[in-house]
């Protein structure tokens, strides 16, 4: 190996890292709000993904018709939940949501999305899929807003499976790519860089910077930073935990979403890539204690170098070189955490 293929490669490896480090940010964001793991959220990648491919190929993709599908079993679950324990029920929500629903559909299939500016069919593809996340956020994990974190994890895995079948349903078992926002290439010295690596760093640094001030400078952003930092607190000062739980949702949908945008262009998708790629994204998460979301993003770009380079020397051990990295950081928190049994309810 010279200096010219180690460049490349931290090129590689720094691109797939800053997409774990997203993936790793709605690990963490969920995590510490609701309680739950994520496992689901390679779904949202994938298929944020392969919307886009099936849009850019012309082809109307059956994607809404899950959101459709999930609205309408929402709307049932609330007005039964109103009818049989006097819940509150917005019914303006529910009819501008079965409105936004109406639209995307029409949005499908009657506008000439494979025509229009990339930008437009980018925006188009998560207002599709981030309604997703609270939907599957009401329908699965709100009843069980006060159950056990195993309970909780056991749904999120049932969820993924399902998605995974519904994806084979819904795109088949074919890869897909999307258009590269741009072909340029610029020379720095030896190494060349393109213009997708440089469109997934500035994406990176900017939902830092959104997030940042979306936690810290509005209401809502500080009421699930309150409630990641004490729920029970929070929910004593009127922050509703099912209200918090939607738009962490939505977030991880969104960014989900994106993410598996930016890295369609350079790498083939399936229906059944996500659990993988979220899985590096975790390696990341428990690197920063499923709590620090700057220790998470370092070690997520560690992944995704370690990844390169175990390509270019054992492309055949690259998986098991990367998840194994996960094990030191786990004995170490076992070392060096308190043990607390919890309380029998």
């Amino acid at each position: 190996m010279d200096l010219n293929i180690a460049l490349i490669l931290g090129q590689d490896g720094i691109t797939s890292g800053a997409i774990y480090a997203l993936l790793a940010l709605c690990i963490l964001l969920v995590f510490t709000v609701t309680r739950i793991l994520l496992i689901p959220l390679g779904e949202f990648t994938v298929f944020g993904a392969l919307t886009l491919a099936s849009i850019q190929a012309g082809v109307p993709s059956l994607i809404v018709w899950l959101v459709l599908s999930l609205y309408l079993i929402n709307t049932v679950l609330d007005i039964y939940a109103f009818l049989k324990h006097k819940t509150y029920f917005n019914k303006k929500l529910c009819v501008f949501s079965g409105i936004y629903v109406f639209a995307l559909i029409v949005g499908m299939y009657k506008l000439p999305l494979e025509t229009m500016p990339m930008l437009l069919q980018v925006l188009f593809t998560l207002a599709v899929i981030t309604p997703l996340g609270p939907q599957i956020y009401r329908a699965f994990f709100q009843p069980l807003v006060a159950a056990k974190p195993l309970v909780l994890l056991i749904v999120s895995i049932a969820v993924h499976v399902v998605l995974v079948g519904i994806g084979l349903l819904m795109f088949g078992p074919n890869g897909a790519q999307t258009i590269p926002f741009s072909t340029a290439t610029f020379e720095f010295g030896s190494l060349s860089v393109s213009s997708q690596t440089l469109v997934i760093l500035a994406t990176f640094v900017g939902m830092i910077i959104i997030l940042w001030y979306f936690f810290e400078k509005t209401l809502y952003g500080k009421a699930l930073h309150a409630t990641a930092v004490n729920r029970v607190g929070a929910q004593l000062m009127g922050i509703s935990p099912l209200f918090a739980g939607k738009i962490t949702f939505a977030l991880a949908a969104f960014i989900g979403a994106l993410s598996g945008i930016l890295i369609a262009p350079i790498t083939t998708l399936y229906y059944d890539s996500g659990f993988v790629i979220s899985l590096k994204g975790f390696v990341g998460a428990i690197i920063g204690g499923l709590i620090s979301f700057p220790v998470a993003a370092i070690g997520s770009l560690a992944v995704g170098v370690i990844e390169a380079f175990s390509m270019f020397w054992a492309s055949d051990y690259k998986e098991i070189i990367v998840f194994t990295l996960i094990i030191p950081f786990l004995l170490w928190k076992s070392l060096t955490s308190r043990h607390i049994e919890e309380d029998d309810e």
